[in-house]
């Protein structure tokens, strides 16, 4: 085996460990019902959190329902939550380590399929 087939297998090896750690965030992101919620949240413009319940009142969705969308996302790194008395509030996480390993996978993806050959005309 080559030293070019002992890198690219090396990558591909790398890709789909980062592909594995990232199945939950991609999970998260794949719902239709979280990307509503995920926008919903980035169009309140505050970046100190939000309740369930505020959200319940900008979404057709039940309360219940948001409590079970938003612990997905805090599953997957995606959010975070703090604690003021009895109030709970979810937000973004600032530091994102399982979205920039999610980006790291896909640039890797394209940089694996950037070298690959052609082979439409096969």
């Amino acid at each position: 085996m080559s030293q070019r087939d002992t890198s690219f297998q090396a990558k591909l090896q790398c890709l789909s460990e980062d592909l594995e750690k990232s199945q939950k965030l991609l999970t998260a992101l794949g719902d239709e019902s979280r990307q509503h919620l995920i926008l919903a949240m980035m169009k309140t413009g505050d970046c100190s959190g939000v309740r369930v319940i505020d959200m319940a009142e900008h979404s057709s969705l039940s309360r219940p329902a948001i409590s079970h969308h938003f612990q997905i996302m805090k599953d997957a790194g995606l959010l975070k939550t703090r604690k003021e008395g009895t109030k709970i509030y979810y937000y973004f996480d600032p530091d994102m380590k399982t979205m920039n390993a999610l980006i790291r996978a896909l640039q890797l993806a394209v940089e694996i399929t950037g070298s690959l050959p052609d082979r439409a005309e096969e």
